[in-house]
């Protein structure tokens, strides 16, 4: 059989669970919106600027990676940025044949110019349904769902779980928390984790990326997440193919792990695309999904996730169209909308696609 290349990839249909909205934008708005208000960057060439995050997040450290949206971020501070960078997520997405995809944010780092929580959720929501016509338009459907973020190192996550929360029907499809995993465990936000589980909600939770099993237990068994941001360090509780405890409950549980191979190959958890626990996940039986985390730091799309993905382990269009399927499983939206997606759109292309192969 002949491996799917890059091209045939991106016109297969993706779904996407863990993609930051501020961790994607196209190089050439961050120039034209850092002019706009003065904001200085390293460069104002948008394929140096876009070559500098990469390089600066290709660190091997969590901290310095997170430290590139300072850029990104900067420039997200009014209602017009926020819903031209949600519209140009939308665009890309759907241009990389992601016909799903959940995409998070943290409001509370949208703030500085005198926005309100509200207003910085309905700045992102309006700009993904324009983005989303406009794509419609040139013959790719997308749906996009918001997660809401929360930074574990702040003290809002249970203002940032009510407006979640307060958003449900207008698109918001669940919520999480993020930043440094080490000194700021998940469990220090467990009142908003009691109040979504109160309120019938969704969430997701980073950990296991920098931290390890401690922080994957407390996610699952202190918090109640219904799946893991990243959950990489799980194979710390795998030895010789058998399974601890704490892996044997995240597998059996099928509680979903959202992998982004390039990204945790930046920041330290994994050594290379090549030894990329995913290939052990996987075989093993895990809920692997694949994602991309942040578009432009990692210099990816879902696309070149998956072509990695098929060079390192040989996969093939059987292999793309289960984490495919995963994903949708694990989505946060109706169990009924998550089947119409897999049975219309998802088995069918690849039906075709492993005919052909």
């Amino acid at each position: 059989m002949v491996a799917p290349s890059h091209d045939e990839i991106v016109n297969a249909p993706k779904a996407l669970l863990h993609d930051h909205l501020d961790g994607g934008l196209r190089p050439a708005t961050i120039v034209e919106l850092a002019a706009e208000i003065g904001h200085r960057l390293p460069t104002t060439d948008p394929a140096e600027l876009g070559q500098w995050f990469a390089d600066a997040a290709d660190s091997g450290s969590l901290e310095r990676y997170l430290q590139t949206f300072g850029h990104t971020v900067a420039v997200m501070q009014t209602a017009e940025a926020l819903r031209r960078v949600a519209a140009e997520c939308a665009l890309d997405l759907a241009a990389d044949g992601v016909v799903y995809a959940e995409v998070r944010y943290a409001p509370e780092q949208h703030l500085d110019r005198g926005l309100t929580l509200p207003q910085v959720v309905e700045a992102v929501l309006e700009g993904f349904a324009e983005g989303t016509a406009r794509a419609a338009e040139a013959g790719r459907t997308i749906r996009i769902g918001c997660l809401l973020t929360a930074m574990r190192h702040a003290a809002r996550s249970m203002e940032i779980a009510e407006l979640a929360v307060a958003y449900r029907d207008a698109g918001v499809v669940g919520f999480d928390i993020a930043g440094a995993e080490a000194g700021y465990p998940p469990t220090r936000h467990l009142d908003a984790f009691e109040f979504l589980q109160r309120e019938n909600f969704h969430f997701t939770i980073h950990a296991g990326e920098a931290f390890g099993l401690p922080s994957i237990w407390q996610a699952i068994q202190w918090c109640g997440a219904d799946r893991l941001g990243h959950g990489v360090r799980i194979v710390d509780d795998i030895a010789d193919g058998r399974l601890g405890r704490l892996a044997s409950y995240v597998r059996d549980k099928r509680i979903p792990l959202e992998l982004c191979p390039s990204s945790n190959v930046q920041t330290g958890a994994a050594a290379s695309i090549a030894e990329h626990p995913i290939g052990l996940l996987r075989d093993l039986r895990f809920r692997v999904t694949v994602n991309t985390d942040n578009r432009l730091m990692s210099g990816t799309s879902m696309s070149r996730e998956m072509a990695l993905l098929v060079a390192a382990f040989g996969y093939g269009w059987a292999e793309l169209q289960w984490f495919t399927i995963n994903a949708m499983k694990s989505a946060f939206i109706p169990f009924d909308e998550r089947l119409a997606i897999i049975n219309e759109t998802i088995k069918p292309a690849y039906a075709k696609l492993i005919a052909s192969a």
